[in-house]
């Protein structure tokens, strides 16, 4: 009913920048925020960023917080997150996922999850 497909993930060096974009499809009428999570090797799924459709209001991570920014065009039903001065730290594989109706920085709030896209920082 709902499907998200990210891109945009590859290999950059450390401080220079990435855009991920969200793609979205099906009957996401009733999806109340986005989120974008992350998760490394042998570490627990974590939260980066989240935005409300109607709203826009966005939530970071502190450890993101000041680099990287969430949007959201409600035209072309898609979710961005463009992420700056990035660090080695931030390599992950990241997700795109849907719902997010309360707490929103947990990633069981949200039904619909995209596969991924890898993200490599390189120092």
């Amino acid at each position: 009913q709902v499907q998200l497909v990210e891109s945009g993930g590859g290999l950059v060096q450390a401080g220079g920048s990435l855009r991920l974009s969200c793609a979205t499809s099906g009957s996401i009428v009733s999806i109340n925020a986005m989120g974008w999570f992350r998760q490394a090797p042998g570490k627990e799924r974590e939260f980066v960023a989240a935005i409300t459709w109607s709203g826009g209001k966005p939530y970071y991570a502190d450890s993101v917080k000041g680099r990287f920014t969430i949007s959201r065009d409600n035209a072309k039903n898609m979710v961005y997150l463009q992420m700056n001065t990035l660090k080695p730290e931030d390599t992950a594989v990241y997700y795109c996922a849907a719902g997010g109706f309360v707490y929103l920085s947990r990633p069981n709030a949200y039904p619909y999850w995209g596969q991924g896209t890898q993200v490599t920082v390189s120092s």
